[in-house]
């Protein structure tokens, strides 16, 4: 049996759209220092270091090795990991994994991205097959309308419906001080914006980011060593199960086919290991990687929010908002902030902060059950339950 895990410490920087005061490894150190202060901890305190981002943008290599002056894993064990969008999802699994092992009893979790120096399209384009992917994907934007134009011709769903989804982000974001985009938007001004790849428009994207964030995991056996609520791991599992960007969507064509199988079959793993049957009742609140609005429909069903088909309505009623049945991204989510080696680890940190009661003006009340998510390259899906009672047992 493991060792039970619990977040302890949280650390990020502001995200914003460039940050030329910094270098990425000064970056990286406001994250992790931030971090170590909230969890009551020095450098020498940690006993290993697992950091990630997408390193192939900036043209990096080795970036565990490069980092070590803002990262403090000098003389450490370092892992560095690299899983497209869900980088910074796979991170807090991994310093999950080397806590519940017995191997480190303190383990900083490290995700961060400079785009402001990076070319993401360049880079996304040029990893995928060059003569079925490459000539139709053209970067992430289209990959992300063909998987819109499938929903919106499977379920009826219109343009308007994930403009809903956009609204919704923005103006979670007015109260989280950190996020990158404090834009108040209504659904006709996401409406009247220019199509990006249709029917993607540019109010309906992620923006593209700097940022950084760090978290300290601990084990059962230190917790209480930390000034902190822990914030416990309950269950993790993640899907990584393509290599072609058409694989999902030939897959879902299939009659009786998965929605969303990477995330769909994640999220059955993590809910059996807990005895969720109802998540839009049980989770109180949910941080989940939304790149673009569309997603924000589309994915609601894969989690079992609501029925195939039934994101439009869930969104529409209010139940994703502050104050609804299931608060979704308090803190504005991917499309507010999108430093895309942070971004996954971001969504753990936020849920973190709504355990521990600490998220200020977008804190939802009574946290007891979270739920975050990471999504990346061919669809392929991490998610997480976090909890504020700890587990009765290990069940990663």
């Amino acid at each position: 049996m493991g060792k039970r895990v619990a977040v302890v410490g949280v650390g990020m920087t502001r995200q914003r759209s460039s940050r030329p005061d910094v270098n990425g490894q000064e970056l990286i150190h406001e994250a992790v220092r931030a971090a170590l202060a909230d969890a009551g901890m020095k450098r020498d305190d940690i006993d290993a270091v697992v950091i990630g981002n997408m390193d192939h943008f900036e043209g990096i290599n080795y970036v565990d090795t490069w980092s070590v002056d803002g990262s403090g894993a000098l003389m450490k064990p370092i892992m560095k990991l690299t899983t497209g969008g869900t980088t910074g999802s796979t991170v807090a699994m991994a310093a999950y994994y080397h806590v519940a092992s017995g191997l480190f009893d303190r383990v900083l979790a490290i995700g961060w991205e400079k785009n402001s120096e990076s070319d993401t399209t360049g880079a996304i384009i040029t990893a995928f097959d060059p003569f079925w992917d490459r000539p139709i994907f053209a970067g992430a934007v289209a990959g992300l309308a063909l998987e819109a134009t499938q929903y919106m011709h499977l379920t009826g769903a219109t343009e308007e419906d994930a403009a809903y989804v956009a609204v919704r982000e923005r103006r979670h974001a007015l109260n989280n001080p950190f996020a990158h985009l404090h834009i108040n938007l209504t659904v006709e001004d996401v409406m009247n914006s220019p199509y990006l790849s249709w029917p993607v428009k540019m109010g309906d994207m992620c923006p593209r980011t700097d940022g950084a964030c760090a978290l300290v995991f601990a084990s059962e056996d230190l917790v209480e060593e930390f000034p902190n609520q822990p914030a416990w791991i309950l269950a993790v599992a993640d899907r990584h199960l393509w290599a072609y960007t058409s694989d999902p969507y030939v897959n879902q064509a299939l009659e009786n086919g998965w929605w969303f199988p990477a995330l769909e079959w994640a999220a059955r793993e993590v809910y059996d290991k807990v005895g969720v049957r109802e998540p839009l009742k049980e989770i109180d609140v949910a941080e989940l990687y939304l790149p673009y609005s569309f997603a924000g429909l589309r994915y609601m069903e894969s989690l079992g929010f609501c029925p195939r088909g039934g994101g439009p309505e869930l969104v529409r009623s209010g139940a994703t908002d502050m104050g609804g049945e299931c608060p979704v991204n308090p803190s504005g989510g991917v499309m507010s902030s999108n430093a895309i080696g942070a971004t996954g680890l971001l969504r753990v940190a936020e849920c973190a902060l709504q355990i521990q009661g600490r998220a200020e003006d977008r804190q939802v009340p009574d946290v007891r059950l979270a739920l975050a998510t990471g999504f990346g390259g061919c669809f392929w899906s991490d998610v997480l339950l976090m909890g504020r009672e700890k587990p009765e047992r290990s069940r990663g």
